[in-house]
């Protein structure tokens, strides 16, 4: 359920008596100098004008219980509070700001313990450092602007922005990216961002409007997802550049998952500026053909998945190609406006000396390594086999510098392809498993 950390946009109805027992009254919100000079936002405007109703904070955590306690009998499981930084005008009478936003956030917090059985809370508006250090149970926080699928000049703008700003919130919170359109121009762009974020991935398409080629990228058959480890944020080279508006900068976002890199190259450029509010006739979008670099080095920690004896050879994967690569190489990218590439870096590991492998996943997925659970090897005097567990379905991709004599999975041999560039592909069935797992065991004869 979808609610404002007040009750309502507006706040609560004073004058109710049904809201009596948590003592609301009408207040006026004081923005401060600062903010004004910043941003006119005309629904701030409009409660400075005409007032907010808000419950007595000492009352707060009965008026969140009420409110929650029947919403389990009727199927919802969770709650997306929104507007929380409108406590930081409301601090007059009530102790002051931090005071009061103190109050409703353990309140809130303490009524969703109460009434769920985990913790589906996400804060939105919330970036105020009030409520930021105020959220000491909340796990999810949306990091970002709305995604406005009307406005053509926001799209590049949210990508970069919601990177940027989990370099502050993906320390505190699991960043939120927002939902986006399956079925939209920049729905690519869009969906590739959110396999990245290491947050939820969800959609508000319009029943039946709907592009699976691009949700079949970010979602498996069971409506699960493959999250990678932390939040996705900007490498190192893109900190101090501007991705939206200096003309010659790719905009580079990285992760981790258990057993591969990925980096995701957007060119942002061209089709939108910060400037807010947004004018009409003000910006026409341009486009504008970028190259940059990206080098296996742009992963941080790549490390900490490679293991100690690593000698930092990689395969790098986009969908349809593989290079081989030493960490610090780096290869060419060139995108146009509003398209970007994901690559899935993925450290070689040599089984018995001879074996030279690295798995990539599931590899028609945006975050293909993501899928992967484990790996092993076993070795005896007749072959090398390596043991990965994945999760399915899907076309399983690995790089190998040798053909395999067989490859299994879940104990039933398989049909491969091994390509010149050593990407090695077979499919993996579905799976009754609860756990979607599959066992895949790729054999190597001893030499």
């Amino acid at each position: 359920m979808w609610h404002a950390l007040l009750g309502y946009w507006g706040g609560t109805l004073a004058t109710s008596k049904v809201m009596k027992k948590y003592n609301p009254k009408l207040v006026y919100p004081v923005q401060s100098r600062g903010n004004v000079a910043n941003l006119r936002d005309i629904a701030m405007d409009s409660l400075e004008k005409f007032g907010v109703g808000i419950v007595d904070p000492d009352k707060i955590y009965e008026f969140y219980n009420d409110q929650r306690s029947y919403l389990p009998s009727v199927g919802v499981d969770g709650v997306k509070v929104d507007v929380q930084n409108v406590l930081e005008t409301l601090g007059r009478g009530f102790g002051g700001r931090v005071a009061v936003t103190r109050k409703y956030q353990q309140a809130l917090e303490k009524s969703i313990a109460q009434n769920f059985k985990t913790n589906n809370l996400i804060c939105c508006m919330s970036h105020n450092s009030d409520s930021i250090f105020s959220a000491l149970k909340s796990a999810v926080a949306r990091a970002s602007e709305d995604f406005m699928p009307r406005e053509p000049t926001l799209q590049t703008l949210h990508i970069a922005s919601v990177a940027f700003n989990s370099l502050l919130l993906g320390e505190i919170f699991i960043p939120d990216w927002d939902m986006f359109h399956s079925k939209h121009e920049s729905a690519e762009f869009h969906g590739a961002a959110r396999a990245l974020s290491g947050g939820g991935v969800y959609v508000s398409d319009k029943p039946g409007v709907h592009d699976f080629s691009v949700l079949k990228k970010l979602v498996l058959p069971d409506g699960s997802i493959l999250r990678a480890r932390y939040a996705g944020r900007p490498t190192r080279d893109c900190l101090f550049t501007d991705p939206v508006m200096d003309g010659k900068s790719l905009m580079k976002i990285w992760n981790l998952n258990n057993f591969t890199g990925v980096i995701g190259v957007f060119n942002c450029q061209g089709a939108g500026q910060w400037v807010w509010p947004v004018k009409q006739t003000a910006y026409v979008p341009t486009n504008i053909n970028i190259t940059g670099q990206l080098s296996p080095s742009d992963v941080e920690s790549l490390e900490e998945i490679a293991g100690d004896d690593w000698n930092g050879e990689t395969a790098v994967y986009a969908f349809g190609s593989l290079s081989r690569l030493q960490k610090h190489q780096s290869l060419e990218v060139s995108l146009s406006t509003m398209t970007c590439e994901i690559y899935s870096i993925s450290p070689i590991k040599i089984f018995s000396e001879v074996v030279q492998f690295a798995p990539l996943g599931l590899i028609d997925m945006f975050n293909s390594g993501g899928a992967l659970d484990n790996i092993s090897s076993v070795a005896d005097s007749s072959a090398t086999t390596v043991h990965i567990r994945c999760r399915g379905p899907g076309r399983f991709g690995a790089y190998s510098d040798t053909r395999p004599e067989l490859c299994r999975v879940d104990e039933h041999e398989v049909e491969f392809t091994l390509a010149e560039d050593g990407l090695l592909t077979f499919y993996l069935p579905p799976s009754s498993s609860q756990d979607n797992l599959r066992h895949v065991e790729i054999v190597y004869k001893a030499s």
